[in-house]
């Protein structure tokens, strides 16, 4: 195998001879064409994929964590013997790698299609050459989280809660991460002075009544070493909601153990977010994780990212979510797909996002639909985007539609109601409204008796 200085150089040489096509390649089908045709043929089912790919391997290895991650795929050679590439696929890939690692564990692996290069769980852990070929658009740190650090490994945003990062490793590299930038500076863990620093902090700053611990993933820790973080928070009289963000139950749910559940459920209220983004990775395996988590008296919520060509469609968004209600998963957030460089590629327009949410807000309960949300850039934070439903708006009152694009005239009350409320008018169609009232600035319908 090639060395990373040997792969640098043939980077530098081979860049321009594939970059002209393949930001085109991107662009060769329309946002959620492949993820809709995924809904009409489903692939083979997990079990048929790990007979085939990890048929060997007795259960009780498969059912151990530790096993999958010291047997994670990291190089284009080991991807190569599971997924057909070609040998041009496997030199863009290396190119890649060389900025851009790898790592899929083997239990996220047979969750592939290996039949389908637009497999939307494939599109997630394997390489795509488009992460150089685009790697001019978007920023490493979009968020800003270095500016907002306080102290090495704590981010500082809002007034009332603090981000822990304890370290960069995680069982499976997203080729989405918002955190990428760490990636080329191997696997580091922080030092106890580090993490005795950043509680000092927190004890400090009585503001501070929640702490998100994160990474990487802080489930790579051991259960004792996670442990003696949370004890020490729990000791700190106003932090009062610990969170945990990891993606452990998705692409390594056997991580989720007796033991760490047994842990969780000593230092509660704790609650876990983690980041589900199809369907198909909603696995008797997860839902068994996500239950015993729940059991312990830790929620768990949802936080996706809208994907191009992954989840970016109302048909699978809805499946997804209902599937999450399904497995006591509670469907939290949708992200706008952060400026991140060497992601590019799998970005859609915000337009796309709000489409999804008006197409699931009514025709599925609203449990199921998350907030859609751009965590904006340069460190600006999070703000919910929605569609708009009030299309007109007088000191009296308001004109709504509804899910259905029906018309409603809702009374506003003033800070003293002086008058007696007029009667909520009979919903209409705004068409048909339009055409019998003759108006075609439908704001001008509120003001009319």
């Amino acid at each position: 195998m090639k060395t990373p200085s040997t792969m640098k150089n043939q980077s530098a040489r081979g860049a321009e001879k594939y970059f002209g096509g393949i930001a085109a390649e991107a662009e060769e089908e329309p946002p959620g064409k492949a993820a809709l045709l995924a809904l009409e043929e489903e692939p083979p089912s997990t079990g048929a994929q790990r007979r085939h790919f990890f048929g060997h391997i007795p259960d009780n290895l498969w059912n151990d964590w530790k096993w999958h991650f010291r047997h994670r795929i990291t190089t284009v050679d080991e991807l190569a013997r599971y997924i057909p590439l070609t040998a041009e696929e496997q030199y863009r890939l290396k190119l890649v790698t060389v900025k851009y690692p790898l790592a899929i564990t083997p239990y996220y692996l047979s969750l592939i299609d290996p039949a389908d290069p637009r497999d939307p769980i494939r599109q997630q852990a394997v390489p795509s050459f488009n992460e150089i070929a685009l790697a001019g658009i978007g920023t490493e740190d979009p968020l800003e989280e270095r500016r907002d650090s306080v102290v090495p490994g704590l981010v500082h945003r809002y007034p009332d809660r603090v981000l822990m990062v304890l370290t960069d490793i995680c069982p499976m590299l997203c080729r989405h991460c918002t955190r990428k930038r760490e990636w080329r500076n191997g696997g580091w863990v922080r030092t106890t002075a580090q993490v005795e620093a950043m509680l000092d902090y927190i004890r400090k700053h009585k503001t501070v009544r929640d702490v998100i611990i994160s990474g990487g993933d802080p489930l790579t820790l051991s259960t004792q070493h996670l442990e003696s973080v949370i004890s020490r928070l729990r000791q700190i009289e106003h932090v009062e909601i610990i969170r945990i963000g990891s993606r452990f139950p998705v692409v390594l749910p056997q991580r989720i153990d007796s033991e760490l559940c047994a842990m969780l459920s000593k230092y509660g209220p704790i609650w876990l977010n983690t980041h589900f983004n199809h369907y198909r990775e909603l696995t008797p395996e997860a839902a068994a994780a996500c239950d015993r988590l729940v059991r312990s008296g830790v929620p768990v919520n949802n936080q996706s990212v809208l994907l191009r060509g992954i989840n970016d469609s109302v048909e699978i968004q809805t499946k997804l979510c209902q599937g999450l209600l399904k497995i006591k998963v509670r469907p939290y957030y949708l992200f706008q797909c952060d400026e991140v460089e060497g992601t590019e590629h799998l970005r859609t327009p915000v337009e796309t996002g709000l489409k999804i949410i008006e197409g699931m807000r009514g025709y599925t309960s609203g449990l199921a639909v998350p907030t859609f949300v751009i965590d904006l850039p340069q460190g600006g934070g999070k703000v919910p985007v929605q569609p708009n439903y009030i299309l007109g708006q007088t000191d009296d009152e308001l004109l709504v539609r509804n899910y259905r694009s029906h018309l409603y005239r809702c009374h506003n009350p003033r800070t003293r109601a002086k008058t007696k409320p007029a009667p909520v008018a009979e919903p209409v169609k705004v068409a048909v409204a339009a055409k019998k009232e003759g108006i075609r600035d439908a704001n001008r319908l509120s003001l009319r008796s």
